[in-house]
């Protein structure tokens, strides 16, 4: 009764709105990236001028919106083929025909019912191209970086570097890669991986290079990360696992970091591409997702190929021995990063809603 009555006021509420004059913005509110991602598409959308409703129960009672779906998987039901709205969504990692049954039925659904999907952003060019062939009209494409926000992600001093690693209780003359993902399957410990982001090359490229170089130590966060903690236990890799209830405050370890590593074989950022380079810590990262655009080899990091631990191991025994040129890798991080701010993709968003919220 309390749900149809709830349901009921706000359909009589929202019959007051023009059609498609407000944006709806539905998370997976798990708590990270995607409701990370979706806070700022909402900031964004507030500067430029649109009405903005974040709550998920806005697309189930109001009628003839426009609704932003922030995980593409949110499509594998299909409340979004029956809501008489206007829909889009962001599709950032999943490609098909790579293994995984749950990216070709999404493919296949959206292959489908490509005439009720009015704009899609990607953030990378693999995933535009994937979408192109099964019939998506390139029109509709936006190929968006996931950004970074300047305020939470900025460069850090010597001292803060100190404090950190204090506060941690990470060893000053230690050489510290940093992984700040998640990695497991579901949301508890994470002891069955997610072989896609790379948990298991991660762990052997550590291993290789704590064999290479005295005083390795391995700074995790994120949710989900049993099968790394496990495998660096079992190779006798130091690490320490801090997770926040907060994202934004996995920044906070950045100082802490000597490099950075992405090991992962699919992506649709990662966030820590841009983290780095905003934060300034030398980045080593397979092609994947917008590491692909992004990322310039020797330029504003370094990338090495898939499936090679061996390949990551040595990028980062490079960075440890001060054999690639931090300070101008930094400098064009730093440059990389500002341009993908979230306050510098004001016109790529509006050049996306232009049409679609009214």
């Amino acid at each position: 009764m309390m749900r149809k009555v709830a349901g009921s006021l706000l359909l009589a509420g929202s019959r007051f709105w023009r059609p498609h004059s407000r944006l709806i913005l539905v998370r997976d509110n798990a708590g990270w990236a995607i409701d990370v991602e979706m806070r700022a598409v909402g900031e964004i959308s507030h500067r430029i001028g649109i009405h903005v409703k974040e709550k998920d129960y806005w697309q189930r009672y109001s009628r003839k919106q426009s609704v932003f779906w922030g995980s593409q998987f949110s499509l594998l039901k299909d409340d979004w083929l029956r809501n008489g709205h206007r829909n889009a969504t962001a599709m950032f990692h999943g490609l098909p025909g790579t293994g995984h049954p749950e990216f070709d039925e999404l493919f296949e659904k959206i292959e489908k019912n490509r005439d009720q999907l009015q704009r899609i952003q990607v953030t990378h060019r693999e995933m535009e191209e994937a979408l192109v062939g099964v019939g998506i009209d390139r029109k509709i494409l936006h190929r968006i970086p996931i950004g970074i926000d300047g305020r939470v992600f900025r460069p850090f001093a010597p001292a803060d570097r100190e404090r950190t690693r204090a506060i941690l209780g990470v060893p000053g003359n230690a050489f510290v890669v940093g992984s700040f993902q998640k990695d497991g399957t579901g949301w508890g410990e994470g002891f069955e991986p997610k072989l896609i982001k790379g948990p298991d090359l991660f762990v052997e490229a550590c291993a290789r290079l704590a064999a290479a170089h005295p005083n390795v130590f391995v700074l995790l966060s994120g949710p989900a990360r049993g099968y790394v903690k496990e495998g660096l236990k079992e190779k006798g890799v130091p690490f320490v696992h801090r997770v926040f209830d907060n994202p934004d405050e996995v920044g906070t370890l950045y100082p802490a970091l000597d490099a950075y590593l992405v090991s992962s074989r699919q992506e649709g950022g990662p966030n820590a591409v841009l983290e780095s380079m905003a934060t300034g810590v030398p980045l080593v990262s397979t092609p994947v997702g917008q590491a692909t655009d992004l990322v310039k080899d020797g330029v504003n990091g370094l990338l090495v190929p898939k499936e090679d631990s061996e390949a990551m191991s040595d990028a980062l025994l490079r960075v440890a021995r001060e054999e690639i040129d931090r300070e101008a890798i930094r400098a064009e991080g730093f440059v990389t990063a500002g341009q993908n701010d979230y306050r510098a993709q004001d016109p790529l968003w509006k050049k996306f809603f232009t049409g679609f919220v009214d």
